[in-house]
C-alpha cells in the first residue's frame, strides 16, 4: 500500500488550509447547483424497501447552504432524526424545525459526545469543510456511521488525517460516506451503470468540470463561509464535483497530475490564508485503469456554471450534450434503457438538487446502514481519492505545472 505518514506530510506545508469550529454560515446567497431538482429518474420503476426499522440520526449544520435539511434525512422511511445542531443558534431553531428533531445541541462536539444516550446510530455532517474530516473521525470513534459533506477534507494541511480517518473506519467498522454529488447526478449515474456490464469497455478517457463564480465583482468575498475558509480557497481543494466523473464511474483512483493554475484578477486571490493566487486550476491526470482524464475546477467563469462530465471507453462513451451514449452496443442500450435508469425515492421523498443527487445519497447511506451487504457508491477509499488528487493538483499548479505522483489509499 502506498500510504503513509510520511508520505503525506512530506508535502510542502505552504498552503494553510482554514481551520477552527464547525456551524452556520451567513447570509443567504443564491447557491449553484440547488435549483437543479430533475433527477432523471424512471418514475414507473418503484422504490424496493430493504428493511423494517429506522435508523436513528443526528444533523449537523444548516448553514449557507441549509444542506443539513436539503439532504432529505426527515423524509426517508427508514430514518427517525432525533438530534439537529448548528452552532448559530437560530439557524439550529431553523434546523430542527426543518427536519423534526427531537432535540438540539449547541454544537456537532455536543451532539457526538450524547450519542450512546440518545441511541444515535448515524450522524450528517453537513458543517464547514475544514470540519470534516476531524467530526468526521470523532464520530466513527464514538460508534456511528458517518455521511460527510463534500470534500472528504480541505487540503494539504489536513493530509495528516487521511490515516487517522482510515483507521478510524477500520476500528469502528462503521460506514463512510461522503455525500459527492455527481455520483447521482442522471450522467454519471448512467457511466456507473454502463461501465459496471462492461458497455464502455477500456476506459480511454474521461472528462469532469466544476465551474462556480459565486461573485461576479473584484471586490468580493465570494460565497458567505464560516470563518472565511472559502476565501481565496485553491480551486482544486474542492475537486470533487469534477472528479467523481472518474471516481464515482470506475471506484479506480488518479496516479499522476500536471496541473496549471491561472491567476485572478479578483482581489481574494492577492492575499489570503492559502496564499493561492489562481481562480481556476485545470489538471491533467494518469488514472490506475491506464487511462487518461482532463479535470476542471474555476471560480473565475461569471458566463458558465455547472457541473458536468463525459466519459469515452473502447466499446462505447457518453457524451450527454452529444445525445447520451453512442458505441457498438448503442441500439441494446436503448433497448434497455430501463437497465440504465434510475428508480424512484421513496413515495414523500424529493430528489433535492445537484441534479436531483441529494436523496439518491441519503438513501444510498441509509442502505448501507441497513443491509451491510449493500456497497455504497461513495465509501471511504473512493472519498479520499476523489478528494486528495485535487490536493496534490493543486501543488502541481504552485510548482508550475511539475509531475507529481498521487499516493494510493486503501483499506
Amino acid at each position: 500500500m502506498d500510504f503513509s505518514r510520511r508520505v503525506f506530510m512530506g508535502a510542502s506545508a505552504a498552503f494553510l488550509a482554514a481551520s477552527g469550529a464547525k456551524g452556520a454560515e451567513t447570509s443567504k446567497p443564491k447557491i449553484q447547483g440547488l435549483d437543479e431538482t430533475k433527477s432523471g429518474a424512471d418514475e414507473s420503476l418503484d422504490w424496493i424497501p430493504y428493511a423494517d426499522r429506522k435508523v436513528r440520526v443526528g444533523i449537523a449544520g444548516e448553514g449557507v447552504c441549509s444542506f443539513g435539511s436539503a439532504f432529505g434525512f426527515q423524509s426517508h422511511p427508514y430514518v427517525e432524526v432525533v438530534a439537529c445542531t448548528d452552532l448559530d443558534p437560530a439557524k439550529c431553531k431553523l434546523l430542527q424545525e426543518r427536519v423534526k428533531a427531537q432535540k438540539t445541541y449547541p454544537s456537532c462536539e455536543e451532539m457526538i459526545k450524547h450519542a450512546a444516550e440518545d441511541k444515535l446510530e448515524a450522524v450528517y455532517l453537513a458543517t464547514d469543510a475544514p470540519s470534516h474530516v476531524s467530526l468526521a473521525i470523532m464520530a466513527l470513534e464514538h460508534g456511528l456511521h458517518v455521511a460527510s459533506a463534500v470534500p472528504a477534507f480541505l487540503g494539504e494541511e489536513q493530509l495528516e488525517y487521511v490515516p487517522r480517518l482510515l483507521d478510524a473506519v477500520k476500528r469502528s467498522g462503521k460506514l463512510y460516506q461522503m455525500n459527492e454529488t455527481s455520483a447521482f447526478r442522471d450522467s454519471c449515474f448512467k457511466m456507473r451503470k454502463l461501465y459496471q456490464a462492461g458497455m464502455l469497455g477500456a476506459i480511454t478517457y474521461t472528462e469532469g468540470e466544476y465551474f462556480h463564480c459565486g461573485d461576479n465583482t473584484l471586490d468580493g468575498q465570494g460565497t458567505p463561509s464560516y470563518n472565511g475558509w472559502r476565501i481565496g480557497l485553491p480551486p482544486q481543494y474542492y475537486p470533487t464535483h469534477s472528479n467523481g466523473y472518474y471516481t464515482c464511474v470506475t471506484h479506480k483512483r488518479f496516479t499522476e497530475v500536471v496541473c496549471t493554475g491561472i491567476p485572478s484578477l479578483k482581489k481574494r486571490y492577492h492575499k489570503n490564508k492559502y496564499n493561492n493566487p489562481y481562480g481556476s486550476e485545470f489538471a491533467m491526470f494518469k488514472c490506475e485503469d491506464g487511462s487518461a482524464a482532463r479535470m476542471l475546477v474555476s471560480w473565475d467563469t461569471p458566463s458558465y456554471g455547472g457541473e458536468d462530465g463525459r466519459i469515452w471507453g473502447q466499446k462505447g462513451c457518453f457524451v450527454p450534450e452529444k445525445g447520451g451514449y453512442r458505441g457498438w452496443f448503442s441500439k441494446e442500450v436503448k433497448e434497455n434503457a430501463k437497465k440504465w435508469s434510475k428508480r424512484a425515492l421513496p413515495k414523500g421523498m424529493a430528489g433535492g438538487g445537484h441534479g436531483g443527487s441529494h436523496g439518491y445519497l441519503t438513501d444510498d447511506f441509509i442502505h448501507g446502514i441497513l443491509v451491510p451487504e449493500h456497497k455504497v457508491c461513495v465509501d471511504v477509499v473512493t472519498a479520499l481519492n476523489t478528494t486528495i488528487a485535487g490536493v496534490y493538483a493543486h501543488m502541481s499548479a504552485m510548482r508550475s505545472g511539475e509531475t507529481i505522483k498521487i499516493p494510493e489509499i486503501t483499506l
